[in-house]
């Protein structure tokens, strides 16, 4: 983008430990990676990641972890303790990270998770923590504050709205954003014939998707649902509650089959009962041309722009969303993609990240 580069950094990427990579359970937080090692490795520093085993293999080099998966947070109320499983594969992997941290200059943490917030002061090299979620739970908060407050400028997240959750420190966190590799993205100029919409997440209650139901119920339009078949009884319910709706499963597609199987798509449906972080797969869909209908909640709302590249209308409104579909052609699927282009190519986001990581280690290297 034309602005000038940082010194070469050797710079250690943790993934998620709730699954490897390429399995679809760690959902944003896959892409996100993906988008930091291209955008990263583009800016000239050596990437490499630490992940569970089994992962697929990205950037210069893929350490492959042994253990039993952690639980996600999604699943955990605000009360619930910290817990591990026997042979925890976050342990594993943070203890492959003290044992090799001097041949990195920084390490960046994907992981929402209680440990590396706890063990960043305990470690010789400066760590950055890219929160995926929002705030979900009290001893999370509670070590997100700490480590703000002993390494300021450390954590950093995706949205304004999602910091906005964490009370009392969002003013203490790096808003970010987000970034895919858009030349992936085929533009459709047109929705194809007959007429569909789309939905994009893990087929979970967080995810809205008995709204998806009711709006493919209420427009009477066909909606395409891909993701993670995460929990059964959530679908048949939402299935169950509004028989006339046609709605079908998918299943999890990789970048590239999912962003040729969308860009048909009239409009992408985003129907969070949660606060989203960001919202990935908004821009998915805008790479692809396809516009986008959001609650006005979280990430999303800070990524679409109402009337532009979709619409935004009131939280858990299926009435007003069913009317928003109505209006998908006055939106020109150009704009979609130019706003992506703009803000959200892995270029854009790998500079800001850059910049973040150049300010952490000046910070470390003056305490």
């Amino acid at each position: 983008m034309g602005t000038k580069r940082s010194p070469a950094k050797r710079i250690l990427i943790c993934s998620t430990p709730v699954g490897p990579l390429g399995s679809g359970i760690g959902g944003g937080v896959e892409l996100t990676l993906h988008g930091l090692v291209l955008g990263l490795a583009e800016q000239g520093h050596h990437v490499e990641v630490v992940a569970p085993e089994g992962s697929l293999h990205v950037g210069a080099r893929v350490h492959q972890i042994p253990g039993n998966w952690q639980m996600s947070s999604q699943h955990a109320t605000r009360g619930t303790p910290v817990e591990l499983p026997p042979s925890p594969v976050i342990g594993a992997m943070w203890d492959w990270v003290r044992a090799h941290q001097h041949d990195h200059d920084v390490v960046l943490n994907l992981a929402y998770d209680w440990l590396p917030l706890y063990l960043t002061p305990f470690l010789a090299v400066p760590v950055g923590h890219l929160i995926s979620m929002g705030s979900l739970n009290d001893a999370m908060d509670a070590a997100l504050t700490d480590l703000v407050r002993v390494r300021p400028g450390s954590a950093a997240v995706h949205s304004r709205a999602q910091a906005e959750t964490f009370p009392g420190i969002a003013d203490r966190l790096r808003v970010l954003g987000n970034g895919i590799a858009v030349e992936r993205y085929d533009v459709h100029l047109a929705p194809d014939e007959p007429r569909h919409l789309g939905f994009i997440g893990r087929i979970s209650p967080e995810k809205g998707i008995e709204d998806v139901f009711a709006v493919a119920e209420a427009t009477g339009l066909p909606v395409k649902a891909w993701g993670l078949m995460q929990d059964e009884a959530c679908w048949a319910a939402a299935a169950a509650a509004h028989p006339r709706a046609v709605v079908t499963h998918e299943g999890f597609l990789a970048t590239d089959d999912l962003q040729a199987a969308i860009g048909g798509c009239a409009g992408l449906l985003m129907t969070p009962k949660w606060v989203e972080a960001f919202g990935n797969v908004a821009i998915e869909a805008m790479a692809c041309g396809v516009p986008v209908v959001a609650y006005r909640r979280g990430g999303p709302s800070e990524i679409v722009i109402d009337g532009e590249t979709g619409f935004l209308v009131e939280p858990d409104d299926v009435v007003a969303m069913a009317e928003a579909v109505g209006r998908l052609d006055e939106i020109d699927r150009v704009m979609c993609r130019q706003r992506v282009d703009e803000r959200y190519s892995t270029d854009a986001l790998a500079e800001r990240v850059d910049a973040w990581l150049d300010d952490l280690i000046h910070h470390h290297a003056t305490v």
